[in-house]
This record gives C-alpha cells, sequence and structure tokens, in this order.
C-alpha cells in the first residue's frame, strides 16, 4: 500500500524519484554541490534583482522558494532554477513601463509577473505544449540574447560610472548618460573595473595558476568558482572601511531587510494585471527555451532525459512560488546549472539544500551586505553576460537561410530601438511569417523513370526518362489551408499548357498531413481532371494520410487508382516507357 502511494506521489511529484535508492554518499555530493552553487547564487541573485530595476532582496527571495518547488515538479536533476540576466532585463522592461516609484509597489508588480508567468506555463503544460518554444526560432533566440547583452551593458555602465541613466532602449539608455560623462564617480569606476579584473583573472588565470602549484583540477575550479563571493567579501569590506558611501559618494547596496520571505500574494490592481498580460507570455516563451536547452545539454551528458511538458509544470511551479514569496519570474539558468552539476550534484534534493543556504543568508546575513559597492554587483553582471552575445551566428544564418537571418537582425534591431517587448514580437511574428510563405508554395516538381533503376527523380537534378502521356507531380509538405489553393491552381496550369495528358499522378511521399481545405481542393482537382478527361491517381501515400483520405470517401472518388510505389503506378500506366527506362543504363 505504502509502495503504491508513493508510486503515484511521483506521478505527480516526479522530483521524489530521487528517493528511491538515495545513499549517504549522494547525500554529501548534494551537500558540496549546494553549497559551491549557493556561493555562486548569492551574488548574482543581488545582481539580477538590481538589474531588473528590484531592490537587491528580490533577487535572495527569488532564489529560495522558487528551488524547493522545481526540486518538486521539474524534470532534471541538475537544473538550478533562479534569476537569470535576460529574464531580469525583461522584468525591468515591463515594470518600467508601468510608471512605478514605490520600491513596494514595484515588488508587488514583479510578483504579479511571476503570478502571469506562471500561469502561462502551468496552461502551456496543462495542453501539453511543450513544443511552443518551436515558435521561437534559434536565429531569434540568438539575435534577442545577443540584443538583451547590449542593453545589460548599457543598463549597468551607471554603475561603473557612477552616475545615473534610465531608459528602455539603447538610444535613451546613451542619450541620458551623455550629459552625465563629465560627473563620473572615478571611486566608482576603480571598483567597477577593478571587480571586472579580478573576475575576468578568477575565470582565467586563477585556474591555471593553482594548478602550477599541484592543487587538483577539481579544487582549483572550486576555487575559482568561488571568486564572484571573495569579491564580494572584498568589495564590501573596503567600502566599510574607508566609509566610501559618503567619503566618495559611492553608492552601495544599503539596507536590507532580515528574515524570511515575504509570504503573501502579490496586490496590485486590474490595470497592473491586463498591462503586464504581454510581458508575461514573452517571459514564460524565453524563460521555458532557455531552460529546456540548458536541462537537455546536461540531460545529454549524463544519459538522461528532460520532458518538455513537465519542465513547464516545473517552471510553472518555480515561478508560483516566486510570485507568493517576494521573488520575481524565475527560469533554468545556465551558469549556475553547469556549477551545480559539475560540483556534483546528483539530485534535485541539492538544489533544496542551496535554498536552505540562501535562506540563511537572508535570515541571518543581510546586514553583512549593506556597504557592498553597486559597481561589484554590475560587474558581476558585466562578466557573466559578456559571452552570451553572438554575432557570428546572425551572420551564418544571414548567409544559409536570408529569411531567417532577416528575423534574426530585425529581432537584433529592435530590442535594441524599440523596445525588449516589441523586438522580439517583431522576430517571431517575421520568422513565422516567412515559415507559412514557405509552406504557402511547397516545393514541387515533375518526376521521371532513372534509366536502369525503380527511382524517380527532378529531371533538373538527374538524367530521367519522362512518359509522354502521364505526368507525375511530387509534392514536398504538408497540404493545409494556406497552400490548397496553390496546388489547384498549379494542376490546372500544368494541364492547360500538356495537350496529350491522360492520366495524373500525384506522388505523396513528403505530404504527412491533408487538412480539411486540401481534401476539398483535392476533391475539385478530381473533378476537374475527370472533365477534361484525365485520371487522377496517387502514389507513395503515407499510412496517416492514406487512412485520412479513406475515412472521408476520397479515395472512393478518385477517378483513378491509389499506387504503393511510383513504379508500380508506370508500370500500369505506361509499361512501354517503363520498360524503355530499364533497359537503358544512366
Amino acid at each position: 500500500m505504502q509502495s503504491e502511494l508513493f508510486q503515484r506521489a511521483k506521478r505527480i511529484l516526479p522530483g521524489l524519484q530521487w528517493l528511491e535508492g538515495y545513499s549517504r554518499r549522494t547525500f554529501g555530493e548534494d551537500a558540496l554541490a549546494s553549497l559551491i552553487t549557493a556561493i555562486l547564487l548569492i551574488p548574482q541573485s543581488l545582481a539580477y534583482a538590481l538589474l531588473a530595476g528590484l531592490p537587491a532582496q528580490a533577487g535572495l527571495y527569488a532564489s529560495i522558494a522558487p528551488l524547493v518547488a522545481y526540486a518538486l515538479f521539474g524534470s532534471s536533476r541538475v537544473l538550478a532554477v533562479g534569476p537569470v540576466a535576460v529574464v531580469s532585463l525583461m522584468t525591468a522592461a515591463a515594470i518600467g513601463n508601468l510608471g512605478l516609484t514605490d520600491p513596494a509597489q514595484q515588488m508587488a508588480a514583479a510578483g504579479a509577473l511571476a503570478a502571469l508567468s506562471s500561469f502561462f506555463l502551468l496552461m502551456f503544460g496543462l495542453f501539453k505544449l511543450g513544443s511552443v518554444s518551436n515558435f521561437l526560432s534559434r536565429p531569434v533566440v540568438g539575435a534577442f540574447v545577443t540584443a538583451s547583452t547590449i542593453l545589460i551593458i548599457a543598463s549597468q555602465a551607471k554603475h561603473i560610472l557612477g552616475i545615473n541613466s534610465h531608459g528602455s532602449t539603447l538610444p535613451e539608455i546613451l542619450l541620458s548618460m551623455t550629459p552625465q560623462l563629465t560627473a563620473i564617480n572615478l571611486v566608482a569606476l576603480v571598483i567597477g573595473v577593478g571587480s571586472i579584473a579580478f573576475l575576468v583573472a578568477a575565470r582565467t588565470v586563477l585556474p591555471r595558476l593553482l594548478t602550477a602549484l599541484r592543487l587538483s583540477d577539481d579544487m582549483a575550479g572550486g576555487i575559482a568558482r568561488a571568486a564572484p563571493a571573495g569579491l564580494v567579501v572584498l568589495a564590501t569590506a573596503i567600502a566599510w572601511g574607508l566609509h566610501l558611501d559618503t567619503a566618495a559618494d559611492l553608492a552601495v547596496v544599503g539596507a536590507l531587510p532580515s528574515g524570511l520571505p515575504p509570504l503573501q500574494l502579490p496586490l496590485v490592481d486590474m490595470a497592473t494585471w491586463r498591462a503586464l498580460i504581454g510581458p508575461a507570455a514573452l517571459i514564460s516563451l524565453i524563460g521555458f527555451v532557455e531552460s529546456v536547452s540548458v536541462g537537455q545539454s546536461l540531460a545529454a551528458r549524463r544519459r538522461e532525459s528532460v520532458n518538455p511538458d513537465r519542465e513547464l509544470f516545473g517552471l510553472g511551479a518555480a515561478n508560483a512560488a516566486a510570485a507568493l514569496t517576494g521573488g520575481y519570474p524565475v527560469t533554468g539558468g545556465f551558469a549556475r546549472s553547469v556549477v551545480n552539476e559539475a560540483a556534483g550534484a546528483q539530485t534535485p534534493l541539492a538544489g533544496v539544500m542551496t535554498a536552505v543556504v540562501i535562506l540563511a543568508v537572508a535570515v541571518f546575513l543581510t546586514p553583512l551586505f549593506h556597504f557592498l559597492p553597486k559597481a561589484t554587483l554590475a560587474a558581476t553582471i558585466l562578466v557573466a553576460v559578456a559571452k552570451l552575445a553572438d554575432f557570428g551566428g546572425l551572420w551564418k544564418a544571414w548567409k544559409y537561410a536570408p529569411a531567417d537571418g532577416a528575423a534574426a537582425f530585425l529581432t537584433l534591431f529592435g530590442v535594441l530601438f524599440l523596445g525588449v517587448e516589441i523586438g522580439l514580437t517583431l522576430g517571431v511574428v517575421l520568422s513565422v511569417g516567412a515559415a507559412l510563405q514557405r509552406t504557402m508554395r511547397p516545393h514541387w516538381t515533375r518526376v521521371g523513370q532513372v534509366p536502369g533503376t525503380h527511382h524517380f527523380r527532378n529531371p533538373a537534378r538527374h538524367e530521367v526518362i519522362i512518359s509522354p502521356h502521364v505526368y507525375a507531380l511530387r509534392v514536398d509538405g504538408a497540404l493545409y489551408f494556406a497552400n490548397a489553393r496553390f496546388l489547384e491552381e498549379l494542376v490546372a496550369d500544368i494541364i492547360a499548357k500538356n495537350d496529350g495528358i491522360t492520366d495524373f499522378v500525384l506522388m505523396f511521399p513528403a505530404v504527412n498531413f491533408v487538412d480539411a481545405s486540401a481534401l476539398e481542393s483535392l476533391v475539385a482537382i478530381n473533378h476537374r481532371l475527370k472533365d477534361a478527361g484525365v485520371k487522377l491517381h496517387l502514389s507513395e501515400v503515407i499510412g496517416p494520410v492514406s487512412d485520412r483520405l479513406g475515412a472521408a470517401g476520397f479515395l472512393e472518388e478518385l477517378s483513378g487508382e491509389v499506387f504503393l510505389s511510383q513504379y508500380a503506378a508506370m508500370r500500369t500506366l505506361d509499361p512501354e516507357t517503363t520498360l524503355r527506362a530499364e533497359g537503358l543504363q544512366a
């Protein structure tokens, strides 16, 4: 009975699967991984909250309950969820459009945004729409991330320079910064540039130096991954010891509330809920794409699998938890997940223990962050996102498929000059439109028999024998409402230009779907050919399409026959030409 209850619980909470065979050794590996991941997450969470335009504690809150929720409902063993750069930027854009100035109202709006994101993700999961991410082509996602990286760098430059700036587009940010370039805070600049240099050296030089000192690779890597936390301690100590917040007007994090994350519903008015629907839909889509990509890549290393539909529930639960505990939208992050996996995490319990460590910091240690320079947090963000920009990928997409490249570049310029939401929407619309355009005129060709074989190919690519009175047309694509009329017009044009045709064969090896509109077009083609004294035949129809056409009664109405292969069709309809082709050598 107990086993049966546990099996039912696992179906609802797949994260419980790790309980089976869980050992003391696995616990030790998870505990160590959680500590290493928490060391990375704490400074990142504080930094990303500032990027989102929220009080720093929002980053900590978004890194506690969401980790536990994902551990219960997600399908990846090592994915680490929490605030990430791109979603933080989108959050900043969404909340910035509301014109709120009170931090409490901004926190409530961020919670509402997480709640709406959770709603979209859970609805997608309920209807098993994990494939919804396919609406974002890789070039569009790459362009969006590249443009977002540029905006993030521009938005964080104010902390490095010790000046103020505002705006949601690149021109707005640059124009707001330009008049203040003569008032750069040199102390902030030194701390910011020094922090960047420290983090870059910790990532590149430090591991080699530690290895040269005969430390193991694991120990050298662990020390290097702890560098951001060490930087936070060092920068905070310097700012506190020298009283830089007052002596040099250095911007610091300031007072952070101590205690448990607040457990409450985000209270905002109906106008705010309506304004956040569009941004929440885009955030949920982008977050899902990023999370699934990271989860699948890590799962492939471990010979495991990630279920996209289950991931929707996992991320939906994580965002619901963020909404109820003072956080903002979260998703699976690449850097933290790689660290979690490299540190030896074996089960989702590592995420739960990471949440416990961050919770302890939020309850007991937040006063220690009072003098943490914002320039240091900005440096943490800049070093983390600098490698995300991929201009080479955009150029490759343009050279390979101009339509995809155009969608990518439109996304890039749209995000930079029109805003995050508008730019991404333009890219999605153009990429979907390009896909529709391609399917509205599917590739087609007349085929002929390759001499000496039973194969039928395009005469533009192969030497073939073509029947004088049998026209064999191969259609390479699904038939649906957008291209049904095209097929009608194509067949009518072929018949008008080719006298002497007695039989017309539609070759369907690549047609995997025929909708109601396309069925009506096939019926119309059959009738028109019959009136013209031409029989319509089908060949190489795949099973599902044949079943649907048969159930609709079309195969009974067909003036000709349905052939298993194109060769069988030609042997029946024009045996002389077929025998002649078989007697020749290619």
